[in-house]
This record gives structure tokens, sequence and C-alpha cells, in this order.
């Protein structure tokens, strides 16, 4: 970990492209600001680890049966008479 000291107004540059500025110091606290593409997302350490366990926990949840899901978009596709020919064909597929 890289320790620096800085003053009010004062800067530090990360790649080139992130500025992290002192804004004010008031007591034990310290405001940041934050310059970086759009890109690169900013966020705060509780914010990120809260996204970070949002993400983990979305994984670990039941997913639709995509395997249903195909299998009932190809028995409609094989059906013509009930939904019209070309309805399921791609933009590139003539009709």
């Amino acid at each position: 970990m890289l320790i620096l000291s800085r003053k009010v107004n004062e800067s530090i540059v990360i790649d080139g492209r992130i500025v992290v500025k002192i804004i004010r110091v008031d007591g034990d606290q310290i405001k940041l600001g934050i310059q970086a593409p759009a890109d690169i997302p900013v966020h705060r350490q509780e914010v990120y680890e809260e996204i970070q366990k949002n993400n983990r926990e979305a994984l670990t949840k039941d997913r639709p049966k995509l395997p249903r899901l195909a299998s009932m978009a190809s028995s409609f596709a094989n059906n013509k008479s009930i939904i019209g020919e070309g309805v399921l064909s791609s933009p590139s597929t003539p009709r």
C-alpha cells in the first residue's frame, strides 16, 4: 500500500486518468473529489462490498431453465399453423 500525505486542494493522479483531490478536512473526516473516466466505476468500499455480495447471491439463486425455454421455442417454430410462417425468423433470415 502506498501512503501519501496531502493538504487541502492537493491531488493524487492514478494511471494518468484518475485524479483524487483533497477537498476539505474536518476533524476526522476528509472530503475527497474523484475525477475518473465514465468507464471506471468508483464506489465507497461499503457500497462496493454490497454490490459484490448481491452479485454472488444472484449467481447462487435458481436460474430459469434455459433448455426448457429452448424446447418451447422449437415447438412454437415447428407449429406454424398456430403462430404463422416466419414469426420466429431472425431479421437476416428471408421470410
